[in-house]
């Protein structure tokens, strides 16, 4: 009894340190935050100021220019080509964009963290671990639901972001994509909703397989969390859109109210509706639920000031066509090929979890599958804010010269972009940003993925009171590490060859990488193999994209190098 008691205290002492640790991350981003008087107009003036400064510094604009100009230096008419391009943004540029964004991309997999710890403590420890075994494929479930729907997301940053550089701010084609965005986001929520209401429970059977289908009570729990929530889809694919309008704004900082609304009211809801309640993966799912339409509501008001001038974003009611308004229809023109990258995500996380989800001695493989899958999910948004640095900051350098290449080759069909002067200093700034955002996610990628390795490895009671659970997890830790490690070289060069819109050929490589490793993992699953060889798998899977994606960028100029040193070196001897 006593034992029980003493393990009772340790796991509230444990949970009560994770509530606080989860309030100072809010705290941490809410400090970047405007005060909430100045939000709609802050951020411009801020902005403003930083511009101005550099224009008195360097001597490369008025003072006019600069505090009528927006972020990085582009007039709100859209960039001049005839002119040098912007100045590159510094690392405090850099910085004061994406530590705000971080808070945006840590949101979702932090929700999901939040209820893995909380329903790892509370209760017994064969309770702990079956429920951590339902939770696992049911956050992936849940959590591929919504990330199937983030090329809404990509496609909305790059356009709008892009829209801003040829057009300007305040013209009708950039309010159009916020319009656009969100009323797709909102009928595709709804559709979502209906969707998985029908067909959780088949579709999670199908997705867990036969073997843990038959732990009793495992399915059914998983089905319910799933049910609640997916009340929250609308809301979350809107949230998701209106977020990424803001980003492609260069605007990091007013998307941190909603982050901290869903944060605090999370963190509560588990703590009482899980640990006191003791509601299970039912509180949990609530608390989650409530915390996304609390950053939802929270986040309408402001961003409708900030995007659109009439503070309208035509949810139901479809706003007056103009010349240059987008269509749901080019709108997911640009957003069909992204899908293919988001599906060839999916399809590696929800092989992977199959597989774990057949490997024998349930529910442990599982439930170590799923805390490794938490820690990457929790550790990637370090590394994915950097690709959605390059996807705001390229598009202002590249899309002044994809207009001017167009008008070009209208007025003379044998006009050669790469012999045209015009062009070459504007894609040289777009390189030097690719590539101090490169050495960005390399450093960032190894602190995070030392410190995510570091947790399975010596500090798994931290998500998990079941001492087996944890001794199983400990292996998987340099797996993680390579894992998280790997997304840095992915990240940045997807989120440039998406500003870049190489899209045919970041589908076709997700389309290779997609049809070799689940027939690597389904390979795992004949042979009975264990949980280190599925996250072997997805090491593998991460160095082949890295290849790929960083090769496509950086590879040509390497060779156009290597060519010129070995052309010098053989012209030298023959002039001695």
């Amino acid at each position: 009894h006593n034992a029980s008691k003493m393990h009772l205290s340790l796991s509230r002492a444990k949970l009560t340190v994770f509530f606080l640790f989860a309030i100072g991350i809010s705290g941490t981003t809410a400090a970047f935050a405007p005060p909430s008087k100045s939000i709609p107009g802050s951020f411009h003036h801020r902005v403003a100021s930083i511009t101005q400064k550099s224009a008195e510094k360097n001597d490369l604009f008025s003072e006019k220019e600069a505090v009528e100009s927006t972020a990085d230096g582009i007039p709100r008419g859209g960039a001049n080509i005839n002119k040098p391009p912007p100045k590159l943004p510094s690392l405090s540029t850099y910085r004061k964009f994406a530590l705000p964004c971080l808070g945006l991309w840590v949101a979702q997999p932090l929700l999901s963290l939040i209820d893995t710890s909380f329903v790892g403590l509370s209760g017994d420890k064969a309770t702990s671990a079956q429920q951590l075994a339902a939770l696992g494929p049911a956050t992936t479930f849940i959590d591929g639901s919504v990330y199937l729907f983030a090329f809404l997301n990509v496609a909305t940053t790059n356009i709008y972001s892009t829209a801003r550089a040829q057009q300007g701010e305040q013209s009708d084609k950039a309010e159009s994509v916020v319009r656009t965005a969100s009323r797709v986001a909102l009928r595709s929520g709804i559709g979502l909703l209906l969707f998985l209401l029908a067909f959780a429970r088949p579709l999670l059977s199908l997705y867990i397989g036969h073997e843990v289908e038959n732990t009793p009570g495992l399915l059914d729990s998983a089905v319910d969390y799933v049910n609640i929530r997916a009340l929250s889809m609308p809301t979350s694919l809107l949230l998701g859109v209106v977020q990424a309008a803001c980003l492609g704004a260069k605007d990091s900082v007013t998307p941190l109210i909603a982050i901290v609304y869903s944060t605090v009211v999370n963190v509560i809801g588990d703590f009482l509706l899980v640990n006191r309640l003791g509601m299970g993966l039912r509180g949990a799912a609530i608390a989650t639920t409530l915390a996304q339409w609390a950053s939802t509501a929270a986040l309408l008001g402001p961003a409708r000031k900030r995007l659109v001038r009439d503070r309208s974003l035509g949810l139901w009611k479809k706003p007056e066509a103009k010349s240059d308004t987008v269509s749901a229809k080019t709108f997911l023109g640009f957003a069909a090929p992204v899908l293919t990258l988001i599906m060839g995500k999916l399809a590696a996380f929800g092989f992977m979890t199959h597989s774990a989800a057949a490997v024998p001695g349930q529910p442990t493989p599982l439930a170590s599958h799923q805390i490794i899958l938490s820690l990457f999910f929790f550790a990637s948004p370090f590394m994915e804010v950097i690709s959605q640095t390059a996807q705001t900051f390229i598009p202002g350098y590249l899309a002044p010269v994809s207009d001017h290449i167009s008008k070009r080759k209208d007025m003379d069909p044998n006009y050669d972009p790469t012999q045209d002067s015009i062009v070459k200093p504007w894609n040289r700034a777009a390189i030097d940003v690719g590539n101090s955002l490169l050495k960005i996610g390399f450093s960032v990628g190894v602190v995070i993925a030392s410190l995510a390795g570091m947790v399975p490895a010596f500090l798994g009671g931290l998500l998990t009171s079941d001492t087996t659970v944890q001794e199983a997890a400990k292996p998987l830790a340099k797996y993680l590490f390579a894992g998280a490690f790997l997304t840095a070289p992915v990240a940045v060069s997807e989120g440039i060859l998406l500003a870049k819109r190489e899209l045919k050929y970041l589908a076709s490589i997700y389309l290779i990488s997609t049809a070799l490793l689940p027939s690597a993992l389904v390979r795992v699953k004949m042979i009975g193999g264990n949980v280190e060889q599925v996250w072997a798998c997805f090491a593998v899977f991460q160095l082949f994209r890295a290849s790929c994606f960083g090769g496509k960028i950086w590879l040509p100029s390497l060779l156009r190098k290597i060519k010129g040193m070995l052309t010098a070196s053989k012209n030298k001897p023959a002039m001695e």
